[in-house]
């Protein structure tokens, strides 16, 4: 038995490195890093990932649970796996994080900041990504999900991001979200430096990004709540049908700007409590700032994870628009 949560939070190492089930052989990469790969053919190599940002603890604590059946034999793993916690001091600390955002650290970007424990830390999750992912047998399909939760209420309480990509987008990967019950879908319309955008651009990943209601402490989270995104991991996990989809048809959105905070007088024209979705309208302001301001030019548009509060030069809220 590997609980990975509690090792994380306890920053402790396994009594044991490696060992097996009756059903998987498992290894401990290091902190908050579990792989598991099934004694029979597998056709999926997965990425799990939670905790990049410290304080989302609810997609940590859905993942762990998972972690427990599987050792517990209440979930049989078909598919080679890798559990990623991905920010454990922050995690410990319960931040979303330290000194930068980790999930625009990928690709390299961290070696444009100065060196610190969470620039080691992405550039170690990327070698070890890497590893996992040439270790797999040659025709598997690989995939990521990385589970977040958002700073804010949602109007949409559940949906998942699209890094931005050439290539097709996998089904199997549109299939599962859908079966997840998610709200809606977002496309992003450019380059990017989180840890989907890595796995996609250097591995051909099908990867998402999965918005699972708002951050709060551990323990205080009602994983009910995400039962149907846990029902379609486990599914996955095991190579099952998914789960049939419960709610209305799912709505589809593309990003089609970024608000960019370039100077300290910037001020987002929303409540501090707006939530997720909020929509304007054409002529309305939505920022304003020395550099200039962002007026809306098309009939309707739709602002995603607004905040002013980040630091100068980095995005403070997508526009959408919808996709009919």
């Amino acid at each position: 038995m590997v609980d990975l949560l509690t090792l994380t939070l306890e920053q402790r190492v396994p009594v044991q490195m490696q060992g097996e089930t009756a059903g998987f052989t498992w290894q401990w990469l290091g902190e908050g890093l579990l792989q598991c790969t099934p004694k029979t053919a597998y056709r999926k190599t997965m990425l799990l990932s939670a905790g990049i940002h410290g304080n989302e603890t609810a997609p940590i604590e859905l993942l762990a649970n998972i972690i427990n059946d599987l050792f517990a034999q209440r979930l049989t793993l078909a598919v080679r796996v890798l559990f990623v916690f991905g920010n454990p001091e922050a995690i410990r600390h319960g931040v979303r994080y330290l000194e930068n955002d980790m999930n625009r650290m990928f690709c390299g970007a961290y070696q444009q900041l100065a060196q610190d424990p969470e620039t080691e830390r992405a550039a170690h999750l990327e070698q070890v990504t890497a590893q996992f992912f040439a270790d797999s047998e040659v025709d598997t399909r690989r995939y990521h999900y990385d589970l977040h939760t958002a700073i804010r209420a949602s109007r949409l309480p559940v949906f998942a991001l699209f890094p931005y990509q050439t290539q097709p987008y996998d089904d199997f990967l549109i299939q599962s979200l859908k079966a997840a019950d998610l709200d809606a879908l977002v496309y992003h319309n450019a380059v990017g430096k989180t840890f989907t955008h890595f796995t996609v651009e250097r591995f051909q990943a099908a990867s998402s990004t999965l918005e699972l209601g708002k951050a709060k402490p551990f323990g205080e989270n009602d994983l009910a709540e995400f039962a149907s995104t846990d029902q379609m991991l486990r599914a996955v996990l095991a190579d099952q049908a998914l789960p049939i989809r419960q709610k209305s048809d799912i709505r589809q959105f593309k990003v089609v700007d970024s608000v960019l905070k370039q100077s300290e007088d910037f001020q987002l024209k929303l409540s501090a409590d707006a939530p997720n979705f909020s929509t304007f309208q054409k002529g309305e302001l939505i920022a304003t700032q020395q550099a200039g301001d962002y007026v809306v030019h098309d009939q309707q548009v739709w602002i995603l994870f607004p905040n002013p509060k980040v630091k100068t030069g980095l995005r403070a809220g997508l526009i959408l628009k919808e996709i009919e």
